[in-house]
């Protein structure tokens, strides 16, 4: 929006040719979701006590996290504001990535508000029914298809993805691939979902993995970068440096909350949507097998809930008796029951996360 009204007043004043530069763009579009985070967090926070807007916690759950009963909730509104916000400033919005990752962010927004909103103000326990949920991921799934498919900016490339560790080798999965771009998303929204349980572990890994596809963005915007590291030039593809840089600085504002003890939860508004961002990131960047990399905790948080469902059904079918894989699921309340210290948990987590995505950027070297 500004970037369209300031932009082409450079003739007038030299300064804002800045504008041009994404690099620029991306710093401001940072801080101001930090500034933007800083300044109505604690109004939101205020908000939510009065209406009394307060995270319900499930009995099942490990007894130490009785305490955080009450503490507000849908924080993600906060996190939202600050992303889409500077993305809107600061981003080109005639570009055709920036407008399917804030669909895609907007659209999970509004489903996880509406499964909040009916847990926390309504008192249904399980808010949103799965189903319909899910049914909401699928559909955005189908709708990103559809409009990647028919875009001819994705002419060319529109089926593929990249494999990390191989120099310009691209996976064609064909009329397959809506598929994929719908076990992506939706797989990633519930993993960053089943991510946020413990104060500040979500959005810490969130800030971590959006900071290194905000270098992949850039970098496969760029002919010359993206030939001579040998991936995939995306011509368009460097506007999404601006989101996600405004989500990397909008988590890292909201960590300032909802570090332990957290005064503030993201709440599924948060989550969901947040999640579905970083999904359709990978699909617009055709680095969906490079996720499992980035986003490699995420993936573990997901895949130990699959597996303690599984083998408890399993084992119960065989024996009659189900047995858990790990104390519970997921993983990070496993370790909880081990003893480990929530804040513990969350740093080990963290490092973790850092390291992955570390070592994802040297896939671009080891090839």
């Amino acid at each position: 929006m500004l970037y369209h009204f300031l932009y082409p007043l450079k003739e007038y004043w030299s300064a804002l040719n800045l504008f041009q530069y994404i690099t620029f763009r991306a710093a401001i579009a940072a801080i101001s979701a930090l500034i933007i985070s800083f300044l109505i967090g604690p109004w939101v926070i205020h908000k939510l006590e009065q209406y009394q807007i307060g995270e319900e916690i499930r009995p099942t759950g490990p007894a130490s996290h009785q305490k955080k009963k009450g503490t507000p909730t849908m924080g993600g509104v906060l996190i939202l504001a600050a992303i889409l916000l500077p993305t809107l400033f600061f981003a080109k919005l005639d570009n055709i990535y920036v407008q399917i990752i804030l669909f895609a962010t907007v659209w999970m927004g509004l489903i996880g508000f509406l499964d909040d909103y009916l847990k926390v103000m309504k008192k249904l326990k399980r808010g949103l029914i799965a189903r319909y949920k899910l049914t909401g991921q699928v559909l955005l799934g189908i709708i990103i298809s559809y409009w990647i498919f028919s875009a001819p900016e994705f002419a060319e490339i529109k089926s593929v993805t990249s494999v990390p560790f191989f120099k310009n080798l691209e996976l064609d999965f064909g009329w397959f691939y809506p598929l994929i771009i719908i076990l992506v998303i939706t797989g990633t929204s519930n993993a960053v979902n089943f991510s946020d349980g413990l104060d500040g572990l979500a959005a810490g890994l969130l800030a971590i993995s959006f900071t290194v596809f905000s270098a992949i963005a850039y970098i496969s915007g760029r002919v010359d970068f993206s030939d001579y590291l040998n991936i995939l030039y995306l011509p368009g593809a460097g506007e999404l440096t601006i989101f996600t840089a405004a989500v990397a600085g909008a988590c890292m504002g909201f960590l300032w909350f909802n570090s332990a003890p957290a005064q503030i939860f993201m709440g599924d508004v948060g989550s969901l949507s947040t999640g579905a961002a970083l999904g359709t990131l990978a699909v617009l960047l055709k680095k969906e097998l490079l996720l499992f990399i980035i986003g490699g905790v995420f993936v573990w948080e997901a895949v130990s809930v699959i597996l303690q469902v599984g083998y408890f059904r399993w084992t119960r079918t065989r024996y009659g008796t189900g047995v858990r894989l790990f104390r519970m699921a997921p993983v990070h309340h496993h370790f909880e029951l081990k003893g480990w210290p929530e804040t513990k948990v969350v740093i080990r987590f963290w490092i973790i996360g850092l390291l992955l995505a570390l070592f994802s950027l040297t896939t671009f070297k080891i090839r």
